[in-house]
């Protein structure tokens, strides 16, 4: 039962770390897109948006996976937890980067062509910008692993 109970406390702080990197990219793809992101997801309803997001919270969540699974957690649960932090911070900054260097490889503002919906359909930018985010994860969580 303890043995239980301790997993369970470990998955609940493994949780709360991923959370704040999920919270971390949310504030990054926030600063590099047009407008503010809430408004533009949950107001305007915008799908390019929305695609861009879902993307993005996709790949984070495959960096978290992998740094968990990389973590140092064999060398106690605080290292375990702080490398899984740091892993996946990393894993924020670099698909950041990538998408600015795709953003001025480009042509045209890539933020502004990914917010463009057309009618109900969300230009094709979106799929390829929440794509590059999902590869850029694969990258990152092979290299932690």
């Amino acid at each position: 039962m303890s043995e239980i109970l301790e997993s369970a406390g470990n998955a609940l702080l493994y949780g709360l770390v991923g959370f704040v990197v999920m919270a971390a990219g949310f504030i990054a793809l926030d600063l590099v897109t047009p407008g503010k992101l809430v408004h533009v997801v949950w107001t305007e309803r915008n799908r390019g948006a929305a695609v861009l997001l879902a993307g993005q919270t996709l790949a984070i969540g495959l960096v978290i996976d992998q740094s968990i699974r990389a973590s140092e957690s064999e060398l106690g649960l605080g290292l375990g937890l702080f490398s899984t932090l740091v892993y996946g911070l990393a894993g924020v900054v670099v698909m950041t980067v990538v998408s600015l260097v795709v953003g001025l490889l480009t042509p045209g503002r890539l933020g502004h062509a990914v917010l463009d919906d057309n009618g109900d359909r969300p230009h094709p930018a979106a799929w390829v910008q929440a794509a590059l985010y999902i590869g850029t994860a694969f990258m990152v969580g092979a290299a932690v692993s």
